[in-house]
């Protein structure tokens, strides 16, 4: 396959200046290291490329020998001599710890530069969507849950050693956690496929679990679900992740929350609102009507000529605020239904009532009509 242009690699433009360049290789390398992407291939392979970018055109001499030339810069069959001809390139990690100084700011990022991991690995973090009605996600509940996860052998209890095995350094890599491969004028330094890097090995696993330390189980696991949660929130249940390998420190568990709608009842940050239905006469006479609430029924004095859409606000009958900064409030949206399905009587008793009323009786639809009157000009 071709090789990509190293510009291209790195994310620079030709003309970027050094501090450009090493710039863009710190922030790719760091995000294709090995160490942060363990058992990728594709990002091992990323990372390999980035070093020999970098180690390119990081270099004044070898950068204009490949400006010049390209990639045959660097081929003894077709430009030998030119740029670094036939010394090849450095290691990958030689590279990213040239390129961040080495030393604490490496170190602070991997935990050292060996390229050999650690003897026991964390668990991978899990992701789990839970749906709550309102109400649980207003007032807060426990839920217990159902996970399938790998979780610590029970016959090696994580240490994915038989009774009696000892630990010895890899026969294949000699303990370094890498194997270096030649490649024509290349030296290519890959992960160890049998002790995956950690430069160790058990001279006899645990049968039960082939010694990885972990088996795939069923968990049932309780989750308190605080007061004042919405959907998108996020719970983390430390520890309930994937067991570790061979003995390392468990992931977490992420339970992502998706609420329902209520019939009732919406939802503004902690506020709720709900429309309160009321009849015609309540609204022209005023009325004591009852609303509902989270926690039962709240009174409101509704006054007369009440209009359609006004918002009566009850204090603290909202949302428990999730960090623990009070309660919302309630916000009861009047809305004033206009009576159907009225029989003989019933219509000649509002007609005698609209017959009885002058324009002083609506205020409203007086000033609208003297607006419009105004608007076009009438008399």
């Amino acid at each position: 396959m071709a090789k990509r242009d190293y510009y291209e690699v790195l994310g620079v433009a030709r003309g970027a200046d050094a501090d450009e360049i090493k710039k863009s290789y710190r922030k790719l390398a760091i995000k294709f290291h090995p160490d942060k992407n363990p058992g990728d291939k594709a990002a091992e392979e990323s990372f390999k490329e980035l070093g020999e970018a970098y180690e390119v055109l990081a270099d004044p001499q070898s950068r204009a020998a490949y400006d010049q030339y390209g990639h045959a810069a660097f081929d003894p069959r077709q430009r030998a001599g030119a740029g670094r001809g036939g010394a090849g390139f450095h290691r990958p990690e030689d590279i990213f710890r040239e390129a961040f100084g080495g030393g604490s700011i490496f170190d602070e990022l991997f935990g050292g530069g060996s390229g050999r991991r650690e003897t026991s690995d964390r668990g991978s973090d899990l992701r789990y969507d839970m749906e709550l009605s309102f109400i649980e996600a207003a007032q807060g509940t426990e839920k217990e849950i159902t996970v399938n996860k790998l979780d610590e052998c029970e016959i090696c209890h994580g240490s994915g050693a038989d009774k009696g095995a000892t630990t010895k350094n890899c026969p294949t890599c000699g303990g370094r956690g890498q194997v270096i491969s030649s490649r024509g004028i290349f030296s290519i330094a890959q992960t160890c496929p049998r002790c995956e890097g950690r430069g160790k090995v058990i001279d006899k696993p645990c049968a039960s679990c082939r010694g990885n330390g972990r088996k795939e189980k069923t968990s049932k696991i309780k989750i308190k679900i605080p007061a004042g949660v919405d959907t998108g929130s996020r719970l983390r249940s430390s520890g309930n992740g994937e067991a570790g390998v061979r003995g390392g420190p468990s992931g977490d568990l992420y339970v992502v929350l998706h609420v329902k709608e209520h019939e009732l009842f919406q939802r503004e940050g902690d506020d709720l609102i709900c429309d309160v239905p009321i009849s015609f006469v309540h609204a022209a006479l005023g009325a004591e009507v009852d609303v509902p609430t989270l926690t039962g029924t709240a009174q409101i004095r509704i006054p007369h000529g009440t209009q359609n859409g006004t918002v009566f606000r009850l204090k603290g009958k909202g949302v428990k605020n999730v960090q623990g900064y009070g309660f919302g409030d309630l916000l009861a949206r009047v809305v004033v239904e206009v009576p159907n399905k009225l029989n003989s009587a019933q219509k000649e008793k509002l007609q005698e009532f609209a017959e009885l009323c002058d324009e002083n009786v609506h205020p409203i639809r007086k000033g609208f009509f003297d607006k419009a009157k105004e608007l076009f000009g009438s008399k």
